[in-house]
């Protein structure tokens, strides 16, 4: 699992790194299209980060939910 949490961590933090390699060249350039990109990318640098956190947050929940199943049904075994 520790493993998994790291390949995670490591592909999130290097697609925040696109997006602000992105946002910076978009800021850079002057072409028709480039208002609407810029705007698309800092909203992805944005939004990504707070739904990430929102799913560890759940992800944490469930797993410390799941324990506390898994401790009763061992006390349930035991009384028995």
């Amino acid at each position: 699992m520790k493993k998994l949490k790291r390949v995670f961590a490591l592909l999130g933090a290097v697609f925040l790194a696109g997006m602000y390699v992105a946002v910076l060249i978009l800021g850079l350039t002057a072409s028709p299209h480039t208002q609407d990109l810029l705007m698309a990318a800092i909203a992805c640098t944005i939004i990504l980060p707070c739904l990430l956190y929102g799913m560890m947050l759940i992800a944490r929940i469930l797993d410390n939910r799941s324990k506390e199943d898994r401790n009763t049904d061992k006390k349930r075994g035991e009384r028995k």
